[in-house]
């Protein structure tokens, strides 16, 4: 990616982005190859199209589906409802999973008439998928075929067991939102350069309420200037809520007038967007020598937050794993959290970078109560299946930290970027928060 700020910034700027995107090279993703991986596409909340032709939902859709997610994402239970008298009344329940044993999707379920009902197929790709019911005489009743169009929108048609074609309904996704879980865009990174609107359409689906990006340059992102890109993210049902944004330190007064200037544009151009924090975040620790340097750094973080503050936007500073290190016998991360000015400076935890740092979130957490109003959930795989994140015990300490913004972060991937993030929504929604 060829980026630019100004010629005293290229390559702060470049280093700050090449932090967020080398992990990523690291661990290529893989495609969905295992059946209970693929699977997973059929978790969430689910509503049926007007028709099966348009992925377009009615007010008040026919049918809703629930799929809840349980025994570590190998099966789910399936609830079926129909629209009927200003309400839902269930109309199928089902419990689908993934035997290990038979390399097969089971199923076992009940229909509204009472009939039970068993189920057994398996996906020839991640996008077909075929089930054979048999009541419980062991009479062939119903073929069942899934075409998955993408993880967010399915075709499914049942036929008899000659082939003949019963019914077809299309359902399209629509994970809950009660929970405000927010996405860093760098997790859909080379996805989002190619086709944003439709990227920011699939996130609204999976269920996410906002948008985190770090791509501001040229005054703009992705291309857009802030207003068009404002009404991209909220004609796809999302809020705009956070930026990451580099410039930096000054050196000499016309360095600083630059960089002032800078600031003030940048902070126009993000309220014009509907931002309402802005982060930033610092790649030349190692190359600092002492307090003193560091403590140039705190005025400029104090100057940047009575900016933002001034026009109504909150500041943070983002932790990598450099600020743990220590200068004159002083953590970096403490310094910076004891000589930043807490009405205009609050910090965004990284809890992954806190965890490579070898430093315990709930330490900073409690020591610094409400200077944590956004965090950063990232592991080193998909979010909550690296096993060495304790995030359960960290959230204990949400209200004290402060925390309002939520933001899911994947880089390290197993599988194709957006069932990556998907699994990410999933944990924090029915496991964290």
């Amino acid at each position: 990616m060829t980026v630019s700020i100004s010629s005293l910034n290229n390559r702060f700027f470049i280093t700050t982005i090449c932090t967020f995107l080398y992990i990523a090279s690291l661990f290529p993703q893989k495609p969905l190859e295992r059946q209970k991986d693929m699977l997973q596409q059929y978790s969430g909340l689910w509503y049926s199209s007007i028709d099966a032709q348009t992925d377009s939902i009615a007010a008040n859709p026919l049918l809703r589906m629930t799929n809840t997610p349980t025994m570590d994402k190998s099966a789910m239970f399936v609830t079926v409802e129909q629209w009927k008298d200003g309400t839902y009344d269930p109309i199928l329940s089902e419990f689908i999973g993934y035997d290990i044993k038979t390399n097969a999707i089971i199923a076992t379920g009940q229909n509204g008439l009472g009939e039970m009902f068993h189920g057994e197929g398996s996906f020839s790709n991640p996008d077909n998928w075929h089930m054979e019911d048999t009541d419980m005489l062991d009479n062939k009743i119903l073929l069942v075929d899934f075409k998955f169009y993408d993880q967010t929108d399915v075709l499914v048609t049942g036929t008899t067991p000659e082939h003949k074609k019963l019914w077809s309904t299309r359902y399209v996704k629509q994970n809950p939102k009660d929970k405000n879980i927010g996405i860093q865009l760098v997790s859909v990174h080379k996805q989002m350069q190619l086709n944003p609107d439709k990227i920011l359409r699939l996130l609204d689906r999976l269920g996410y309420s906002f948008i985190e990006t770090f791509v501001y340059k040229d005054r703009g992102f992705y291309g857009f200037s802030p207003s068009e890109f404002r009404k991209m993210v909220n004609d796809n049902h999302l809020e705009f809520r956070g930026s990451m944004t580099f410039y930096d330190l000054p050196k000499n007064g016309e360095d600083w007038d630059k960089a002032l200037q800078w600031w003030a544009n940048c902070i126009d151009d993000h309220l014009s967007a509907g931002v309402e924090y802005l982060t930033t975040s610092n790649t030349n620790l190692k190359d600092l020598d002492s307090l003193e340097e560091l403590r140039a750094y705190c005025r400029y973080y104090n100057i940047i937050g009575t900016m933002c503050a001034e026009k109504g936007l909150k500041f943070a500073y983002h932790n990598h794993a450099d600020e743990f290190l220590k200068i004159e016998g002083k953590t970096i991360y403490d310094f910076l959290l004891k000589n930043t000015d807490p009405e205009v400076v609050s910090f965004q935890a990284d809890l992954y970078w806190m965890h490579v740092g070898k430093a315990d979130p709930v330490d900073y957490l409690k020591a610094f109560p409400g200077r944590f109003f956004s965090w950063h959930v990232k592991d080193y795989q998909e979010l909550g299946e690296s096993g060495k994140m304790d995030f359960s015990r960290y959230f204990e300490y949400a209200d004290t930290a402060g925390l309002q913004y939520v933001v899911a972060e994947v880089e390290d991937y197993s599988f194709p970027p957006l069932f990556s993030v998907e699994r990410a929504w999933s944990y924090l929604y029915y496991s964290i928060l």
